[in-house]
């Protein structure tokens, strides 16, 4: 009986015999290098995990160090500066000066700038005038920080004021008016000066907003009478708008016969630390929701 032949391998089967191993080495190859690329990935995953996580802990406890010197120097200061025996004019001017510089975006510090004021005016030291001029040189030097910080998230404007036009109406001065515009909220401020004190710089200002109402042509509109001077510090002491929003009337300038001052318009978020949202604005700040316009609060 004759063997059957043997089919003649053609070019695919010869193929296959010698693709099927090396099949099995790809694919043993391809695990491996899965497995070793997967591996260096996880690695380099941990290391820059590990690295956040180190530099998350380092930026806490330098700012957990920072809070309780902050802490502490400001108990000693301010301990030192209310205690029964009061110390020279001197010595308090310079703890003054450190509350102003380290503390000026959560304190409001107009009470022991007013004191200290009027406890150099009742001196008779020959640097009287000079304590003065320092006095007034650490306001101004704390407005002019805030301001650079204000004007630059929000929106601001300039007037100048003759002493002469408001002594000679009685009903105020009504400085030209501006139109601004503060995350999609336009807004237009009038400053009426009414009363000019040349003694302790001071002015009495009447600060108009007219806010637009929505859907309409008409205008809310809202004043506030206050007193404002170098003491008063625009972080602190402002006024508040509807929509999480403020505006600062500060003195920038008081000479013999005129006074330069300015208005700055500026988010909530960048008011002291005391000044919070109210949980109503929080809440519609959240919901993306508008809310009707609310009656200017200083």
């Amino acid at each position: 009986m004759e063997k059957p032949e043997k089919p003649e391998k053609d070019w695919w089967d010869k193929a296959a015999v010698i693709l099927h191993p090396l099949g099995g080495l790809l694919a043993a190859m391809a695990v491996a290098g899965l497995g070793f690329f997967g591996s260096q990935f996880l690695e380099k995953r941990q290391a820059e995990e590990t690295r956040a996580r180190f530099y998350s802990e380092l930026i806490s406890k330098r700012e957990d160090a920072d809070s309780a010197l902050r802490k502490d120097m400001f108990m000693s200061i301010i301990q030192s500066f209310l205690a029964p025996r009061s110390s020279s004019v001197e010595d308090r001017t310079v703890k003054l000066e450190l509350l102003a510089y380290n503390f000026h975006e959560s304190l409001n510090l107009k009470p022991l700038f007013a004191q200290l004021e009027e406890d150099i005016a009742k001196s008779s030291a020959p640097t009287k005038r000079a304590q003065m001029d320092r006095l007034e040189k650490v306001a101004k030097e704390v407005t002019r920080k805030e301001m650079v910080v204000l004007e630059g998230v929000g929106r601001s404007f300039e007037r100048t004021i003759d002493f002469d036009d408001v002594a000679a109406n009685p009903g105020g001065v009504a400085l030209e008016p501006a139109k601004l515009t503060l995350n999609g909220f336009a807004r237009e401020f009038s400053i009426v000066v009414k009363t000019i004190d040349s003694t302790q710089k001071e002015m009495l200002v009447r600060l108009e907003v007219k806010t637009p109402r929505e859907g309409s042509t008409e205008y809310d509109t809202d004043d506030v009478e206050f007193w404002t001077g170098f003491f008063d510090f625009p972080m602190i002491d402002h006024t508040r708008l509807s929509h999480d929003q403020r505006c600062a009337v500060v003195v920038r300038n008081f000479g013999k016969t005129s006074a330069r001052i300015g208005l700055v318009y500026f988010p909530g978020a960048y008011a002291s630390l005391k000044e919070r949202p109210y949980v109503q604005e929080m809440i519609q700040e959240l919901l993306g929701a508008k809310k009707p316009a609310d009656l200017p609060t200083r």
